[in-house]
């Protein structure tokens, strides 16, 4: 049997989980998330642990069984605490001007980038630091996706480690071209 598959999930006090067939619906502080799942799988909720139960032991429904319970964690975590990801912005004259969901990056091009994110999808700016970005939302992968989205722009290069990076990746840096003497 899977190991995450089996795990039952907490629900944190403050959040409802409606289940109707195969459709789990979660509402929280943070906001208010749905999806479908696999119709094979079916979700129990009793008091406040949520199981995910698969229908038999197929490969298809062994490996959707870990997914379909990962993806509800989420959701309940996601909308008890939310999640974030966090962007540093490196190099001279690379600067974003962040606003609500809408983000505004200088990044050595003729133009400016003007990027708008989900409505669920909040950008801030560190007031210190300028160079730092912080993606929050309730849903993961809109804020992954955001986060990825944004990075693509100016990945970070291995001579100098100019760009965009999360900010717990390490650059593995490149020697620069030596003079040839003899």
């Amino acid at each position: 049997m899977s190991r995450i598959g089996k795990t039952p999930i907490q629900v944190p006090a403050g959040v409802t989980v409606e289940i109707t067939g195969n459709k789990v619906i979660t509402k929280g502080p943070k906001g208010e998330l749905s999806r479908e799942l696999p119709e094979t799988m079916s979700v129990v909720m009793e008091g406040n642990v949520i199981t995910i139960l698969r229908p038999d032991e197929t490969i298809k429904s062994k490996s959707l069984h870990g997914l379909t319970r990962t993806l509800v964690a989420n959701m309940v975590e996601g909308v008890h605490k939310g999640f974030t990801k966090q962007l540093e912005i490196v190099g001279v004259g690379y600067r974003a001007v962040a606003n609500g969901n809408k983000i505004s990056l200088t990044l050595g091009f003729s133009h400016p980038i003007e990027l708008v994110a989900p409505k669920t999808i909040t950008i801030t700016q560190d007031e210190k630091n300028k160079g730092l970005l912080t993606i929050s939302g309730a849903n993961k992968e809109e804020v992954g996706e955001t986060a990825a989205k944004i990075r693509a722009y100016k990945k970070p290069e291995p001579y100098k480690g100019k760009g965009i990076k999360y900010v717990e990746e390490i650059v593995q840096r490149k020697a620069g071209k030596t003079s040839g003497s003899k």
